[in-house]
């Protein structure tokens, strides 16, 4: 479960836990409140643009897109994948400039991208929603007073880690392995000290303190018992996360490790992540 580096491999690979977990319900309402004409959304922390393939088409209509992240590779991949994916959905694709058109018979989605270093300046003056997935956790209590501070549109923030992650069958070490990957998800991440599994509370708090109405839905990640590649990451991930934060114990979660992976080879493996979608609309919104 990387904490820190986020490359286009894992990315790609959580991609459909990622869209079979959020809210279509919230994602439902975030469009109701968009303007009819091309809206103009802002991705932070954009990645490859996974949440415009989950998004774009709930909202259906024409709308214009900024991606923003601090990884100018992630954002060079987000127009080949996106452009791939448009094809595949039947849609003609262009790319002009520095902008990607996917051109459906509901209207024309467009999208740019931009380098930017999140912990400084947020772009947002003229954006009619905000949105992010995976990066509440990341971030500090003061990066979210300060985003407020600048946020007088709607925010969808999806698949916020809320510190729940089940396994199955249960091992001996689980709880001192996760008590040393919580530690380390609480680590600075560039951000500030990172909220961790406390982030969907912090931000529905924070959100409502500011006069913003909120909704929430659980969105947990269901890793089967088939999903090897993806057990494999968690696992892996899991580890050396807890190596991390307790140095001291890494032969127990050399074993711990050990252990999982013969049980997801063998399809004797189970793992439930928790996360929760926040929506947050503004006061008169």
């Amino acid at each position: 479960m990387p904490s820190e580096h986020f490359d286009a491999g894992w990315l790609a690979l959580r991609e459909p836990f990622d869209h079979a977990a959020r809210s279509i319900g919230l994602a439902q309402r975030l469009a109701a409140h968009l303007p009819e004409q091309r809206p103009r959304l802002i991705d932070l922390g954009a990645g490859t643009g996974s949440l415009f393939r989950f998004l774009a088409p709930i909202i259906g209509r024409g709308q214009s897109w900024t991606l923003l992240d601090a990884d100018a590779a992630l954002l060079d991949d987000a127009f080949g994948r996106t452009a791939a994916w448009g094809r595949r959905q039947g849609f003609a694709t262009a790319i002009s400039g520095d902008e990607l058109a996917v051109i459906t018979p509901r209207g024309t989605w467009r999208m740019q991208t931009h380098v930017a270093d999140l912990a400084g300046a947020l772009p947002l003056a003229d954006a009619d929603a905000v949105v992010c997935s995976a990066l509440f956790d990341l971030v500090s209590a003061a990066w979210l007073a300060r985003l407020l501070d600048a946020l007088h549109v709607p925010l969808f923030a999806s698949i916020v880690v809320d510190g729940r992650v089940t396994w199955r069958p249960r091992h001996r070490l689980d709880a001192f392995v996760m008590t040393a990957f919580r530690r380390d998800q609480q680590k600075e991440k560039g951000f500030g000290p990172a909220l961790g599994g406390a982030a969907p509370a912090a931000a529905l708090r924070a959100f409502a303190n500011r006069g913003f109405a909120t909704a929430s839905a659980v969105t947990d990640w269901r890793v089967s018992r088939t999903a090897l590649a993806m057990q494999r990451a968690l696992i892996e991930g899991t580890a050396h996360a807890a190596r991390i934060a307790a140095p001291q114990r890494a032969a127990a979660i050399e074993q711990w490790q050990i252990a999982r992976l013969r049980q997801a080879m063998r399809a004797r493996l189970a793992i439930s992540v928790g996360h929760r979608d926040i929506l947050a609309i503004p006061p008169g919104g």
